[in-house]
């Protein structure tokens, strides 16, 4: 018997609280579209993009409308488009400009998987494809690009570091038009997993099948609320709060998720955990420290509480749904959440601390705007600084830096929509030019031996 209580909190969670759906993102497999003609091979990604995704809006549209759940994203992420290269060779641009116009003719606002793994090495494809990501990005709409060059097996390949500043630097400048676009639409992993549904970073890895339904719920002014109706609660009751919370946020999301599977008829695969904010007003992960009480985000005692929710998080949501996976936390993009953007302009937050929060939290640094001058080393260095927490503690590490090209401390820089507008942080210049310049590769640590 369906419970009041329950319907009516849910429609509370949606009106009042920013409670959506971020994205159904359809995960499709391109191996079978590989070919030693680059012109076939993109003739073949079109035509199967198309036809698995053909109804991906309709279906989200229709859920969102019957069920009265805000659906804000209908996504698509596909093979590591440098796998596919290795055997075509040619000019990869002609594979971004595949995926921006499959994108289009679909209605999706996002496509990811113009991608590279190269956490031990480059293989065939891989360095051409990353070095075209400037110029991909700036050519096209809705491509998302990534590259992993880490992991807790592998170590972290410090030759695609040293590359890796440079890619971010040149996506930002041919894209400064365009307030440094590119850049927001590149990310670099350390431990990528390979069923995010999340962009910038989403691809289909290897071990997927040929095509699945991953979704990833948000919430963030969900679980402020719960916490704010506990006033005098112990830091016991408030992990106990944000579990059942998430559990109850989770639970919607396996429902869209099953609705999209069985309707698309393509395979169920996981539900992200992850908190994602935005920049409206009370949908922050920010506010949801601060309201545990913290003057402040990036007070000390910030890592902290991150720890506590994002772990509360998991508890409840992996209660909450057959299959979790993708990022599953907190995310802390500065551009996107509103009270980190506060925080930021205040100097509460610095990119120091924001570092010593990924220790605990589901991703990275996401979303910082750097001067416009900051070099091709220092953003390496940071790349590198960022790998290494996810190394240590076997979990997924994310950076997405955008240096603002023409722009200095203090100033702003506006992408609109979800992504917000950041200002600039200041960083440390002093310059790792010397380390980053050595290249190799940091060995995986002594715990990743567990075979």
């Amino acid at each position: 018997m369906l419970n009041t209580h329950d319907i009516l909190e849910t429609i509370r969670m949606i009106q009042d609280e920013n409670l959506d759906i971020r994205t159904i993102t359809m995960g499709i497999s391109l191996l079978d579209c590989a070919d030693s003609n680059i012109s076939r091979s993109c003739g073949k990604i079109h035509t199967k993009i198309c036809r698995l995704a053909e109804n991906l809006v309709k279906v989200g549209d229709d859920i969102g409308r019957e069920y009265g759940i805000p659906i804000i994203n209908k996504r698509v992420a596909v093979t590591p488009i440098a796998m596919l290269l290795a055997a075509s060779g040619g000019d990869p641009i002609e594979y971004a400009k595949t995926l921006d116009k499959a994108a289009h003719d679909v209605g999706i606002n996002f496509i990811g998987g113009y991608s590279a793994l190269v956490q031990k090495g480059f293989a065939a494809g891989d360095e051409a494809l990353i070095r075209s990501i400037p110029q991909a990005l700036a050519d096209t709409e809705r491509v998302c690009s990534s590259a992993n060059i880490g992991s807790t097996k592998a170590g972290i390949n410090m030759d695609a570091v040293a590359l890796m500043g440079k890619i971010i630097r040149e996506c930002a400048v041919k894209t400064s038009g365009r307030n440094c676009i590119g850049a927001a639409k590149f990310v670099v992993f350390c431990n990528a997993p390979e069923d995010n549904p999340f962009m910038a970073g989403a691809f289909h890895g290897a071990g997927e099948p040929d095509c699945v339904i991953n979704v990833g719920v948000s919430g963030p002014g969900v679980v402020r609320n719960a916490i704010a109706k506990i006033p005098g609660g112990d830091i016991t009751a408030i992990a106990d709060t944000i579990k059942k919370t998430a559990f109850k946020i989770t639970r919607i999301g396996q429902l869209v998720a099953l609705q999209a599977s069985q309707r698309l008829g393509v395979p169920f695969g996981i539900v992200d955990l992850s908190l994602a904010p935005t920049p409206a007003i009370g949908d922050s992960v920010a506010y949801i420290l601060e309201e545990m009480g913290l003057e402040q985000c990036g007070a000390h005692g910030t890592t902290a509480a991150l720890a506590l929710l994002n772990d509360a998080v998991k508890k409840g949501g992996v209660m909450a749904s057959s299959h979790v996976g993708g990022l599953s936390g907190a995310f802390i993009p500065v551009s996107e959440d509103a009270g980190m953007i506060a925080a930021a302009h205040s100097g509460a937050l610095t990119l120091e601390k924001l570092e010593a929060m990924t220790a605990v939290c589901s991703v990275g640094l996401d979303m910082i705007v750097l001067p416009g001058d900051t070099s091709a080393d220092v953003l390496s260095a940071i790349l590198a600084d960022e790998a290494a927490i996810g190394m240590v503690n076997n979990k997924t590490t994310a950076v997405r830096l955008i240096p603002a090209i023409g722009k200095n401390i203090g100033d702003e820089l506006e992408f609109g929509g979800l992504l917000g507008s950041g200002p600039v942080m200041a960083v440390n210049g002093k310059s790792p030019a010397k380390f980053i310049a050595r290249g190799g590769r940091i060995p995986a640590p002594i715990h990743s031996l567990k075979n």
